[in-house]
């Protein structure tokens, strides 16, 4: 390779990089100035104009002045995506529903189909068809000038991400079971279903656009059944080898007299604070369940029903054991709380401080945040967006090329 080709290339590998950025930033912020770009990214203003103007010719992003600026002067030209003509699909499965979305760039849902999940063992099957159903139905509704970028899935359990096979919901029992190319195959879009863990997703979603967004450490736990969990440490996913790693809902918390876990283990944080054992100790087991019944129990101890309020705090002092273990970890600027913690912390918010104030190194809890998820109950769907979009977002003029060149029709002999 010549010296010239190689600076040729290095010029192009910057020129890709500084489009990822800018569209990145659009498909956050959703509007955002020319003048805003050019001060995160550090490029002058007509590099930006450059840029700005090359997505919007392949019809990532528009351009134009903000209405109601009420500010004198030059306006700022705003930079804002695409967002009703390319769009992904995103899929959360969680242990009692099934969600799907059209969301467009930008992170806007646009369209969405929800059913209930019932709890009856391993049901790949089931959960294919009524997913692949709304998702048919949400590319149908999009019309034919649209276009699908990519799709993504959230799961609640151990994903393999190469493939998006399940290795392990201990919830139903699901264990290696091939939900990614099952998926792909029910949707006909020739597009790969991309799958993560839900509470990874969650993690990267409130980093993105929720509670969470500008803050570069920060954990996220997610309650469903049971509890797990995601850390993002310098904006990064902390997801470990094979894509495994932070099963908070698996860390030891009372090792002694522990409940038993799915897993097998006894005395795991999401055993001591999960579904099953707020309703056992409020004395609800059988009679209530899911997300209506852990807010029911919730109410009753904001109502002063002594033995549900003993049952929220004997749940949010366990809680407080592990974010304690996990502030003197990872010194988190932020610890957010989704899926039912975000119905339960409001309860036990005093518990958790308590434990915070007696066990974490007092540099560690200087600045240490706790909130509930800014995104509600769509966290994980949100995440499974970014992962629709993932693709588009680090390479966006060569994957819109691809994704927009026909497909060969095969010639009948």
């Amino acid at each position: 390779m010549t010296a010239s080709s190689a600076g040729a290339r290095t010029q192009e590998q910057v020129r890709q990089r500084n489009l990822s950025e800018v569209l990145r930033r659009v498909h956050r912020d959703g509007m955002v100035s020319r003048a805003a770009l050019g001060r995160w990214t550090g490029l002058n203003r007509s590099t930006i104009m450059d840029l700005t103007a090359e997505l919007a010719a392949a019809g990532l992003v528009r351009e134009g002045v903000p209405v109601g600026r009420g500010q004198a002067g030059r306006p700022s030209i705003v930079v804002m995506p695409e967002q009703g003509t390319l769009y992904g699909l995103a899929f959360d499965v969680a242990v009692d529903r099934l969600v799907a979305a059209r969301v467009g760039l930008g992170g806007r849902v646009l369209e969405r189909r929800e059913a209930v999940r019932a709890r009856a063992g391993v049901d790949l099957g089931d959960v294919v068809g009524v997913l692949a159903a709304f998702g048919r139905e949400l590319v149908a509704g999009a019309g034919p000038d649209a276009l699908c970028v990519g799709v993504g899935a959230s799961y609640c359990g151990m994903i393999r991400r190469a493939d998006g096979m399940v290795r392990y919901g201990p919830q139903l029992g699901w264990v290696d079971q091939a939900f990614g190319a099952e998926l792909a195959a029910g949707l006909g879009l020739g597009l790969a279903v991309e799958v993560g863990n839900e509470a990874h997703l969650g993690a990267i979603a409130e980093h993105v656009r929720g509670v969470g967004s500008g803050v570069g450490d920060l954990i996220y736990l997610h309650g469903d059944v049971g509890v797990g969990g995601g850390i993002i440490v310098g904006g990064e996913l902390l997801d470990g080898d094979g894509g495994y790693g932070c099963e908070l809902g698996h860390m030891l918390v009372n090792p002694f007299d522990g409940r038993p876990c799915l897993c097998g283990s006894r005395g795991c944080l999401e055993a001591e604070v999960g579904e099953e054992a707020l309703l056992e100790y409020a004395g609800r087991s059988g009679e209530l369940v899911g997300r209506e019944g852990i807010r029911a129990v919730v109410g009753l101890a904001g109502a002063g029903d002594d033995r549900a309020r003993d049952a929220v705090d004997r749940v949010g002092d366990w809680l407080g054991v592990g974010v304690v273990n996990l502030i003197n970890l990872f010194n988190p600027a932020l610890v957010v709380f989704g899926g039912m913690l975000r119905d339960v912390y409001p309860g036990v918010a005093a518990c958790v401080r308590a434990r915070i104030d007696a066990h974490v190194l007092p540099v560690s809890r200087e600045r240490v945040r706790l909130a509930v998820t800014a995104l509600g109950d769509d966290t994980t769907l949100a995440g499974a967006a970014e992962l629709a979009f993932a693709r588009l977002l680090d390479d966006p003029l060569r994957t819109l090329a691809a994704l927009r060149r026909p497909v060969p029709s095969r010639v009948r002999g």
